[in-house]
């Protein structure tokens, strides 16, 4: 991914946007299936890392996500509405919609104890701090 400064901060913008080579497939498969990527927060707490994604349309069965070597990899695909054969459209926007984001985790998440829900359209992860990556105060103990 490459960045992109705007006036209201850095937007993460796709590396293939500026390949000439993938301007010509962007034509063939169509803006929507092209570029759609989710709204994602992360989010910190005490104990752990919440990720949110607004995925619209999707259902738990279209949503993959991995976790391999401290990356988190978010991925999806919704594919349009199966048609007959004698249906013409007089407008078509609603296309296939495909997306992967990646995520570098830092090294204090507990790998084997992060869990998803998904309710309404939206996809919540949640990444619980190891124990040791937890803050923690350190008595003091008058010496002898």
């Amino acid at each position: 991914m490459a960045t992109t400064h705007t006036k209201g901060g850095t937007r993460l913008v796709p590396s293939w946007k500026f390949d000439p080579i993938a301007r010509p497939f962007d034509r063939f498969v169509g803006e929507s299936a092209a570029r759609w990527m989710p709204a994602v927060n992360v989010e910190e707490t005490a104990d752990e890392l919440v990720l949110t994604a607004d995925l619209p349309g999707f259902n738990e069965e279209s949503i993959e996500i991995g976790l391999e070597k401290g990356v988190l990899t978010l991925s999806g695909r919704l594919a349009e509405e199966p048609g007959t054969g004698d249906r013409r459209y007089h407008l078509r926007e609603r296309r296939l919609y495909r997306f992967q984001r990646s995520f570098r985790l830092p090294g204090t998440i507990s790998a084997n104890a992060v869990t998803a829900t998904f309710d309404n359209g939206v996809l919540h992860v949640h990444m619980p701090k190891a124990p040791e990556a937890k803050a923690q105060t350190i008595p003091i103990r008058r010496a002898s």
